[in-house]
């Protein structure tokens, strides 16, 4: 704390006692009666606690609460933004990299009528799922171009503070940007040694999984608060095949 503030600070204490001293001087010349105001000193004194419990445990936390679900409502807008610019189309990609794919998308159809129950327990399925990841299924030299030509908006997503309160978005933004370097440092993913194609397999499940769960997170979101995305979100479900934009389809 600088010296200044600590001399200011000092001064409103000194002010406050003070003229709390003169209050009570002023009482005792005009009604000549110390015992009354000794009664009123000490039943203010004894309200202290009381009030220390009513301003800290009562209205400390409903203002917690009210912060809490404002960052909430800050990190959701950003993890927004992320699925809108590259997360949605990163799910599409990585699944080809999966080679149990058709194991779990049942799981993922999410519909309208879907509840906080289906929600858990896709998360649950999601979470214990042995995802055989193989770098090299598909192109991956694609996914490495994708994920390069991200790798700023990673960083900056990265940068944003209201980020450090959420941590596995933040792992899943790692994991990313991990795969993105590995990908990118070596001049050639053309026949590459055995071990460094299970270690980049095992980065890439990695940051798929946590992609899944992340997903299924802001899809809860959008259900309980922004009905009419969410419907856009089920239309345009990366693990169901049959789904379509257009919402009359015959």
């Amino acid at each position: 704390m600088k010296k200044g503030s600590k001399r200011w600070q000092l001064f409103l204490i000194v002010l406050l006692i003070s003229l709390s001293a003169l209050f009570y001087f002023l009482h005792y010349l005009i009604f000549h009666d110390p015992h009354h105001i000794f009664i009123y000193m000490v039943g203010d004194v004894a309200f202290v606690p009381i009030e220390v419990l009513l301003v800290t445990l009562i209205i400390h936390r409903l203002l917690e609460a009210h912060e809490k679900r404002s960052l909430l409502k800050k990190l959701n807008m950003v993890i927004g933004i992320f699925f809108s610019e590259i997360g949605t189309e990163l799910l599409k990609e990585l699944s080809g990299f999966c080679a149990n794919h058709d194991g779990y998308c049942g799981h993922l159809k999410i519909d309208t009528q879907w509840k906080k129950k289906n929600f858990t327990e896709a998360r649950s399925t999601t979470l214990s799922f042995p995802y055989e990841i193989n770098a090299f299924l598909s192109n991956t030299k694609d996914i490495e171009k994708k994920l390069s030509s991200k790798r700023s908006f990673f960083i900056d997503l990265l940068g944003n503070a209201n980020l450090l309160e959420h941590e596995k978005f933040t792992d899943l933004l790692w994991a990313l940007l991990h795969l993105t370097e590995e990908l990118s440092v070596r001049p050639t993913l053309d026949d590459l040694p055995q071990k460094d194609k299970d270690h980049i397999s095992n980065d890439m499940k990695r940051a798929y999984a946590l992609l899944i769960v992340q997903w299924l997170n802001y899809m809860e979101h959008l259900k309980q608060d922004y009905p009419y995305l969410f419907s856009l979100a089920v239309r345009t479900n990366p693990f169901n095949p049959e789904a379509s934009p257009i919402i009359n389809k015959t």
